[in-house]
């Protein structure tokens, strides 16, 4: 999938799917949800986790940083690009981006936004001269809409809120302030 109809994807589809354990990809895989960002796993089971989700007809997003025996190096993206089929990456690496775009995978970076500090990383990601990933996530997603579209001035790319999220208000919250799309691990999220 190439990125422009990733983001497209994303865009038709606010509601993505987080899953953290094996029960909540059985549920992710008999919702409507086009995008599935997996969040557990190991080198030995992540191949398997991206084909079910692939043989469903989904966006398989596989988050490398929470991938037991992958590092946060390149070797890690190559990992991925041979031996899944998984459609890209979600990472809180900076410095993976490029990597990643030069093997075709979409890209979600993350950011934790706790501080100002945050803001200024993303700011200074947006300057900065590499590869821009697909789309920015900050979590939590429950953020104020003041802060919400801040991020979203900020960044040179669309933006995803994540964490926290419980419910349509928080949903409808976050996509009227500008966000994207939501991804979230609450299975009731998923079904709104």
């Amino acid at each position: 999938m190439k990125n422009r109809e990733f983001v497209e994807k994303v865009e038709q589809n606010p509601i993505i799917a987080a899953v953290k354990n094996d029960e909540g990809l059985e549920l992710s895989l008999t919702s409507d949800l086009e995008v599935i960002f997996i969040l557990y796993g190991d080198v030995c089971t992540i191949p398997e986790i991206v084909r079910r989700i692939k043989a469903a007809g989904k966006t398989a997003m596989v988050h490398v940083d929470l991938i037991n025996g992958l590092s946060s190096r390149d070797i890690a993206l190559d990992y991925i690009r041979s031996f899944t089929e998984a459609d890209g990456i979600i990472t809180t690496k900076n410095a993976l981006i490029p990597h990643a775009k030069e093997l075709k995978l979409n890209t979600v970076l993350r950011y934790f936004v706790l501080d100002s500090m945050a803001l200024v990383n993303i700011e200074k990601g947006a300057r900065a001269g590499v590869a821009q990933p697909d789309f920015i996530e900050f979590l939590p997603g429950i953020i104020l809409p003041s802060m919400i579209r801040k991020i979203n001035e900020i960044s040179r790319v669309p933006v995803l809120a994540g964490g926290l999220i419980q419910d349509k208000e928080d949903v409808m919250n976050a996509l009227s302030n500008g966000v994207t799309a939501i991804s979230s691990t609450n299975q009731n999220v998923w079904f709104l």
